[in-house]
C-alpha cells in the first residue's frame, strides 16, 4: 500500500522506456534470447543521461507526469514564441517611423 509520504510526482521531464538486459546466468530464459524487461525512466542530471528502473505500480503515475511536463512545456514555448514576435513588430514599426 502507498503512504500518503510518496505521493507520485506532478512533473517528470525523460523519457519512459522499457529497459531490456541478461543477467548472465548460463540456464536463465535469457541466455536464450528472451531478455529480462524492466519499465524504466531516462533522464539528464548535469548534462548526463541517467536510469531509473520503475516498478510496474509506478508506470502510470510516470506517464502522466511526463505528459503533464510536456503540456507545461509547450505553453511555455508558445508563450515565449508569442513574445518574441510581439518584441520583432515593436522593433519594425519603431524602424518605420
Amino acid at each position: 500500500m502507498r503512504s500518503s509520504s510518496t505521493s507520485a510526482p506532478r512533473m517528470l521531464r525523460g523519457v519512459l522506456y522499457t529497459h531490456s538486459r541478461r543477467c548472465g546466468r548460463p540456464n536463465c530464459r535469457c541466455a536464450q534470447g528472451e531478455p529480462h524487461q524492466s519499465p524504466a525512466l531516462a533522464y539528464t542530471e548535469g548534462g548526463r543521461t541517467k536510469t531509473m528502473t520503475l516498478a510496474h505500480d509506478e508506470v502510470a503515475s510516470v506517464r502522466k507526469a511526463l505528459a503533464r511536463y510536456q503540456q507545461a512545456r509547450a505553453k511555455l514555448d508558445a508563450e515565449a514564441e508569442a513574445g518574441l514576435v510581439a518584441l520583432l513588430t515593436r522593433r519594425q514599426a519603431r524602424r518605420g517611423r
